[in-house]
């Protein structure tokens, strides 16, 4: 038994690493979206809306513009996801140990450890997808009112960045790498720099495992044949990913805009800056109302729901198994 577990970790790990690279290349350009819609103040909007921001930015930035920060996403969204889904099954097995049923109470319990362990790469990751994605808006804004001059908003000055984004009218914005900003953080903040929000990306991840993993588990379970047969189609396992996913993304939505704004280090024209949660939703409440909370909700949605709809199937799927030869392939049986 023992010889079995731990068989199946390294492929679980490979599971949730492929369903995660699979998972973001699909959704990408709308996670691109909600990022400049979250980031957007009231009375200096750029994008009326998902498809608004999408057009835009294909117009300005061409077709790629929409995958700015995609390779630090999948660069590290194989270890994000492997962790993630790895994760919440080891501490479910754990914690059904005894040989008794999984209850409500342990699922969360579950979920919220593996909200804990994923965010070791998540806050990173977020942290310079974030700067890379918003970008285009910052130099958007710009053209848009020439007159402005924006500053960096690191608590100090970063030549690399200010190189990129701090460019007058009209004149080509130079594209900054994810291995520049890595460097210049470093340089400036130390590896704590790479974790700025971290606190924030706590506050979204946890309650989102304690919402999904649960909610999956059980959703997923209608779809079962019978009792004697336990087994899932693997689309219904899909339909479960996307429905629990999207609940799950819109109950934690004020927490990703609360974190999006803390990881933007680069602020446009008249935007503040925060110091700490407390202070960035206090901030947010009394300029832009509670309806700032919900912004880019319905992109998170879409982002999440296919993502993890998707990130089901491969992980139940067992492609993991089938590459390290534990287990027969067969799509239909998943």
């Amino acid at each position: 038994m023992q010889q079995q577990i731990n068989s199946d970790l390294p492929a679980k790990l490979i599971n949730g690493g492929i369903a995660g690279m699979v998972g973001v290349t699909c959704v990408f350009p709308i996670d691109l979206a909600k990022t400049r819609l979250q980031n957007q103040r009231s009375g200096q909007q750029l994008y009326k809306s998902m498809m608004d921001c999408l057009i835009k930015t294909v117009k300005s930035e061409g077709y790629f513009g929409m995958y700015r920060g995609a390779a630090v996403n999948l660069t590290l969204v194989t270890p994000e996801k492997a962790i993630k889904l790895a994760a919440n099954d080891f501490f479910r097995h754990q914690l059904s140990k005894d040989g008794g049923r999984l209850t409500v109470l342990k699922e969360i319990l579950a979920g919220c450890c593996a909200g804990m362990c994923q965010v070791i790469i998540t806050t990173p990751m977020e942290m310079l997808k974030i700067q890379l994605q918003d970008a285009g808006r910052l130099a958007a804004q710009q053209r848009v009112m020439p007159s402005v001059v924006t500053a960096l908003k690191m608590g100090g000055t970063s030549a690399v960045l200010s190189r990129s984004y701090n460019t007058s009218p009209g004149q080509q914005v130079t594209r900054v790498s994810a291995t520049q900003i890595t460097r210049e953080l470093l340089r400036t903040k130390g590896v704590t720099g790479l974790y700025r929000g971290l606190g924030a990306t706590l506050m979204r991840d946890i309650p989102f495992s304690v919402v999904y993993f649960p909610l999956f588990a059980h959703l997923n379970q209608l779809g079962q044949h019978s009792s004697d047969n336990p087994s899932v189609p693997f689309y219904w396992s899909f339909i479960s990913g996307c429905l629990a996913g999207s609940i799950a993304a819109v109950t934690v939505s004020p927490c990703d805009v609360v974190k999006t704004r803390l990881q933007s280090l680069k602020k446009g024209a008249n935007e503040e800056t925060y110091n700490g949660v407390v202070d960035c939703v206090r901030k947010i409440m009394r300029k832009e109302g509670p309806g700032a909370f919900l912004k880019g909700a319905g992109c998170r949605a879409l982002v999440i729901a296919p993502l993890f709809g998707i990130a089901q199937v491969v992980y139940f799927v067992g492609v993991g198994e089938v590459l390290l030869g534990y287990t027969p392939y067969s799509i239909c049986s998943a």
